[in-house]
């Protein structure tokens, strides 16, 4: 188990809300001394002490000691989340579990010969697309666009949007879509 540094941990948390040492020490009644001696290591607060403090930095003690290197940075294979449509054509593949949480959300879209995507309705955000193999037809509003392998596309989804492979080779796009929508 890794050491806790609490005084760092309060430094960077009273530098995130913007705070001097003196405000937080006249928000939490210590003094600024206190507050620098806190920061440097050279004292410890009491467990009253450490609960007000971080009240005032707007977190709690179970937060504060939580790890925040506990984030999975890396995904594999065994996290990805894979769903096939036969009745379409498509399967998707969720490359990051609970991506709804997040702000963006990006799949592998694979299009067989003839396959569809699910048809969108139009949402706020932000959709990103980079084809990586074979031909689709990306279809918003009205409109259609052909896409080849190495081409991307980006729009605001403000209409009816779906991606259709009417070729006859397979395709596979990586889909970004802000915020979540798959």
């Amino acid at each position: 188990m890794a050491e806790i540094n609490i005084g760092k941990k309060i430094k960077d948390l009273r530098n995130k809300n913007g705070l001097t040492q003196k405000e937080l020490a006249d928000r939490c009644e210590l003094s600024k001394g206190y507050i620098s001696q806190l920061e440097s290591e050279q004292t410890s607060p009491s467990i009253a002490t450490l609960m007000d403090i971080l009240e005032c930095l707007g977190t709690n003690v179970s937060d504060f000691f939580s790890d925040a290197n506990d984030e999975q940075i890396i995904f594999g294979k065994d996290d990805c989340f894979t769903k096939e449509n036969e009745e379409d054509g498509h399967t998707i593949v969720w490359l990051i579990p609970n991506c709804q949480k997040n702000d963006m959300e990006p799949i592998l879209l694979e299009l067989e010969p003839g396959g569809v995507s699910f048809k969108d309705d139009p949402h706020s955000g932000e959709e990103f697309g980079y084809v990586l193999a074979g031909n689709v037809v990306l279809y918003l509003g009205d409109r259609k666009y052909k896409l080849k392998s190495g081409e991307s596309f980006y729009y605001s989804p403000l209409n009816d949007h779906y991606i259709a492979n009417p070729y006859k080779a397979p395709a596979k796009i990586l889909w970004i879509s802000t915020p979540p929508s798959f």
